[in-house]
């Protein structure tokens, strides 16, 4: 049988092994800015999805803000949507650098979710609202207005998205307006 002062002796033994133990669990993952960034802004019912589309596309700081990934499962279809804030962007941004940029997002989503059939995205703005309008519920009022909207199908090329996002048409809205107050012109 052991002393007294043994057993004591191997019970903080015993104690400092398993506080390094779960110190060590509790410091081996600290989470990065991309994996924080995709957490919050990820939505959708397929919440996982678009959490891991995240992580690949926070990586990169990119000129136009994305705002959210979301991932919709509905039976054997995976629908993507990456919403863009069209409104202080990190550098200049012309027309064609825009659309360089959703056709490198799109190569990364589907990437990073490769059952992924399709990628929607949209660029909106926010619109200013007097201060007593009210912005929730049945009688809320628009807080933001859409201004880029694409749909891209797995199976488009990349030159062929290149050349539809460019044109107003296709499927590709772009309001003009804003095109001439965000955009610079091309050089």
């Amino acid at each position: 049988m052991r002393s007294l002062t043994e057993r004591l002796a191997l019970g903080a033994l015993a104690a400092a092994f398993c506080w390094a133990a779960v110190s060590a669990v509790a410091l081996a993952y600290e989470p990065t800015v991309a994996d924080l960034d995709a957490q919050a802004r990820a939505a959708g019912n397929r919440k996982d999805i678009a959490e891991h589309i995240g992580v690949a596309l926070f990586s990169t700081q990119w000129s136009a803000e994305i705002s959210q990934v979301s991932a919709n499962e509905m039976g054997k279809h995976l629908i993507v949507g990456i919403r863009i804030w069209g409104v202080k962007f990190h550098r200049p941004l012309s027309r064609e650098e825009f659309v360089d940029e959703v056709v490198s997002i799109t190569e990364r989503v589907f990437a990073a979710a490769p059952n992924t059939e399709e990628v929607d995205f949209w660029a909106s703005v926010p619109i200013v609202v007097g201060k007593d309008v009210v912005v929730n519920g049945d009688l809320a009022r628009p807080t933001t207005k859409t201004v880029f909207a694409l749909t891209v199908a797995r199976q488009e090329s990349e030159q062929s998205l290149q050349q539809r996002a460019l044109r107003t048409s296709d499927g590709v809205y772009w309001d003009e307006e804003w095109v001439g107050e965000a955009l610079r012109p091309a050089a």
